[in-house]
């Protein structure tokens, strides 16, 4: 077990994205968040989403691209990217109805899982 020096608190998730404002306003919109920030030069937005931010930056910057490598994208809309952000809603039902009718694709109505879950799946603009 790890030291209380050591121990993280996942606080932010980061997505990069093709356009800043608009992500931060679809999530908002379509997820039921409201917009923290975004800043002036409109290369950084934050939902208020809790103890763990979901922010948003460009696909690709010179403060990081050279540091960290590029951002890479699915090929084609069949294919996904390696993360996937799942929220916990009261009600499934409504939350993906106010998630599609503001955007989102539908993917998969929601549906009782074996496991005890409703899950349902979208993605976003």
């Amino acid at each position: 077990m790890a030291s209380g020096a050591v121990r993280p608190k996942l606080a932010y998730i980061v997505c990069y994205v093709k356009d800043v404002p608009k992500s931060a306003a679809f999530y908002a919109d379509a997820f039921g968040y409201s917009v923290r920030r975004v800043d002036d030069s409109h290369k950084w937005a934050e939902l208020d989403t809790g103890s763990t931010t979901i922010a948003f930056t460009p696909l690709h910057q010179r403060e990081t691209d050279a540091l960290t490598g590029e951002v890479q994208l699915p090929k084609s809309p069949r294919e996904r990217g390696p993360v996937e952000i799942c929220f916990d809603y009261d009600d499934v039902d409504a939350a993906y109805r106010r998630a599609v009718e503001n955007g989102a694709v539908p993917v998969s109505a929601p549906e009782q899982k074996n496991w005890g879950q409703k899950v349902g799946y979208v993605r976003d603009c």
